[in-house]
């Protein structure tokens, strides 16, 4: 995806201060993890954040490893299905999968997609750190534009 799509998308979704966000991946795990976390640290004071996966697992340690170093709170972050959460009212829902099926959320509210690689299926081992801090980088780089409005 170019910076200008996902530009205009968050600009879009900034323009409808949303109260209520839904962050999905397949198994909520890292890429949706990171979302929620920084999203809540960026989000003005009264938005709800959320996220969710179709097959949820468990938190990558390397997620709450990343969000640390950048001194984000992690603290009750856990792997959930959709159906564990209450998506009442959410106005916004951005999907996070790139090489998988993403969830689909039936619900009304804008849809985006941002689209970034699994770093839990980098290989080598080594090398994984590294596309998790990518990846925080990127939903931080992101994520600020979206809230810029707060």
């Amino acid at each position: 995806m170019s910076t200008e799509t996902w530009m205009k998308e968050a600009e879009e979704l900034a323009a409808l201060k949303p109260r209520k966000i839904l962050f999905m991946c397949v198994q909520n795990s890292a890429r949706s993890q990171l979302a929620e976390a920084i999203a809540r640290h960026l989000a003005p004071e009264g938005v709800t954040v959320l996220s969710a996966g179709s097959e949820p697992s468990a938190v990558r340690p390397q997620a709450i490893q990343v969000l640390q170093e950048a001194g984000i709170a992690t603290d009750g972050l856990r792997s959930k299905a959709v159906g564990e959460i209450d998506t009442t009212g959410v106005e916004a829902v951005v999907t996070l999968c790139a090489e998988e099926v993403c969830p689909v959320y039936l619900g009304k509210a804008r849809r985006v997609h941002w689209g970034l690689p699994d770093p839990a299926k980098v290989e080598p081992e080594a090398a994984k750190i590294e596309a998790f801090r990518r990846t925080r980088d990127e939903l931080l780089k992101r994520l600020s534009a979206l809230f810029r409005y707060a």
